[in-house]
């Protein structure tokens, strides 16, 4: 049976957010003509073309950055992780491996390839979830851990 956390559950946040994703995603594309993919953008950084390293490096900063100006207003709210530092480099070494076969990441298909209607972004988001799903039914459920 499955128990829902009503204290956690947060709707109008997540809406605000996945409306703020989406007007920046948005923005990104329309101001720059880019996608606004994390692992391209983040690629992007290991052979740079020429006059794209500023832009890049703004993005990164500015989303690394923002918990920090969240913090201008409240507290960050508690992370808790439940797995070690072997399973969580694993886990980053298959999301890294993913991003490179899938030609991109969940930014990048899932925000950016499904507004544009692009069928290739779909198949990817559907891999990504469906693989999540797996994962997780297989780690909780059968290993039980």
């Amino acid at each position: 049976m499955i128990e829902i956390a009503w204290s956690n559950f947060t709707p109008w946040s997540a809406l605000v957010g996945g409306v703020l994703i989406g007007l920046a995603a948005a923005s990104f594309l329309l101001l720059n003509g880019r996608i606004a993919g994390i692992s391209g953008i983040l690629g992007g950084l290991l052979s740079p073309a020429r006059g794209d390293i500023a832009w890049r490096v703004a993005f990164l900063v500015g989303l690394i950055g923002a918990p920090a100006v969240w913090l201008l207003a409240t507290e960050l709210p508690a992370i808790e992780i439940k797995a070690g530092y072997p399973a969580l480099i694993i886990a980053g070494l298959f999301v890294g491996i993913g991003t490179r076969y899938g030609s991109g990441c969940t930014s990048g298909h899932g925000v950016c390839g499904l507004s544009r209607l692009s069928l290739r972004s779909l198949a990817a988001t559907l891999s990504f979830m469906g693989a999540g799903f797996v994962t997780v039914y297989i780690i909780r459920h059968l290993l039980g851990a």
